[in-house]
């Protein structure tokens, strides 16, 4: 399948897409076509737009229940949702920037905030925030590809991801460091919790990720390579607490939940991912005091256990090489700190 092409209309009011359908696509539903390709979009919508003639196969109207064939093209018209504008609102949240000159600045983004509008999240975003902090100062550039509420956003971490970001304020850094990260030359470690005690000191997960072909908002590994993205992740033990394995990975490529995508895979789930099954006891006892200890970490950290911890990458004008570091924040290690003293308190009673 290619990439969806996207453009906008002169007045700023609806988004265009274009799907080409690959030679190998299986006949599908239309509406259902479209809500695995457009994250975002609920079936309903999708079924009403092409109610409305705003969905077109080879150019001619479609019902919802008409199926996609190899090499159909599928136009999609869709007016913004409501929210969606040109300018991002400037919002008053404060930053806690790292590093900031002419080119480029590193912010630490704390877990629980959305990095760009979106549906569903149309402020309280990093970007409304970077809006206010840039008001009266140079506009942040655009990346090629992406849409006005992404200005200076070179690559992004999830909501509930806490710790770096690089954010370009010029359009030469926005290129120069978009080049680094498409070569894969961008130096980024995470340090996660995981579940189980891991079987290597240290390996490299290897697998294709996409779209999960039944739940949308998830991603999945493809082993055979059928579909999605190459993907690669390099992870080392840093420490063990028999039931959990605190974990340093370091990314080869970025995918959309890389790191928690491959774990998953790897049968050692993030210590309190909700999408991806580690919001449950993956491994332990079965005793009632061990339930509790594990649901009353979940309350200490109720977010999943990812950080990205540190940041490399040629500055764009100087060509100096940069490196950033920021440790775990309070409840990340205030959940490490409980699983250190169960494990001392398991081998006083040995």
């Amino acid at each position: 399948m290619e990439e969806g092409k996207k453009t906008e209309g002169d007045d700023r009011h609806f988004e265009h897409h274009e799907f080409l359908i690959d030679g190998n696509q299986i006949p599908m539903r239309v509406d259902k076509f479209l809500m695995l390709k457009m994250e975002g979009m609920s079936r309903t919508k999708i079924q009403e737009a092409v109610k409305a003639g705003m969905v077109k196969i080879n150019h001619s109207d479609c019902k919802p229940n008409e199926k996609v064939k190899p090499y159909d093209l599928v136009t999609v018209f869709f007016y913004k949702a409501r929210g969606h504008s040109e300018n991002v609102v400037p919002e008053d949240i404060p930053l806690d920037i790292i590093y900031e000159d002419d080119d480029l600045m590193v912010v630490n983004k704390p877990a629980g905030m959305v990095v760009h509008p979106g549906i569903g999240n149309w402020t309280g975003t990093l970007v409304n925030a970077l809006a206010f902090y840039m008001k009266g100062k140079k506009e942040l550039p655009i990346k090629e590809g992406n849409t006005n509420e992404r200005p200076g956003l070179v690559h992004r971490i999830d909501k509930d991801t806490s710790g770096l970001l690089v954010i370009a304020k010029t359009e030469e850094a926005m290129t120069h460091l978009g080049k680094q990260f498409y070569n894969h030359t961008i130096e980024r470690k995470y340090v996660a919790l995981v579940w189980g005690d891991m079987e290597e000191e240290k390996g490299t997960i290897e697998g294709h990720i996409g779209r999960h072909p039944q739940h949308r908002m998830m991603r999945t590994v493809f082993v055979d390579g059928s579909e999605g993205k190459h993907a690669i992740t390099h992870y080392e033990v840093l420490e063990r607490y028999y039931y959990v394995t605190k974990i340093q990975c370091q990314l080869e490529t970025g995918r959309t939940h890389q790191i928690r995508v491959h774990m998953k895979h790897l049968g050692h789930p993030l210590f309190n991912d909700k999408k991806y099954g580690g919001d449950r006891i993956v491994k332990g006892t079965v005793f009632t005091k061990f339930k509790a200890f594990v649901n009353n970490t979940f309350a200490v950290m109720p977010r999943h256990a990812l950080h990205a911890k540190s940041l490399g990458f040629i500055h764009p004008t100087t060509g100096e090489k940069m490196f950033f570091e920021k440790e775990v924040p309070e409840d990340f290690q205030n959940a490490i700190t409980r699983w250190k003293n169960y494990v001392a308190s398991r081998k006083e009673n040995l």
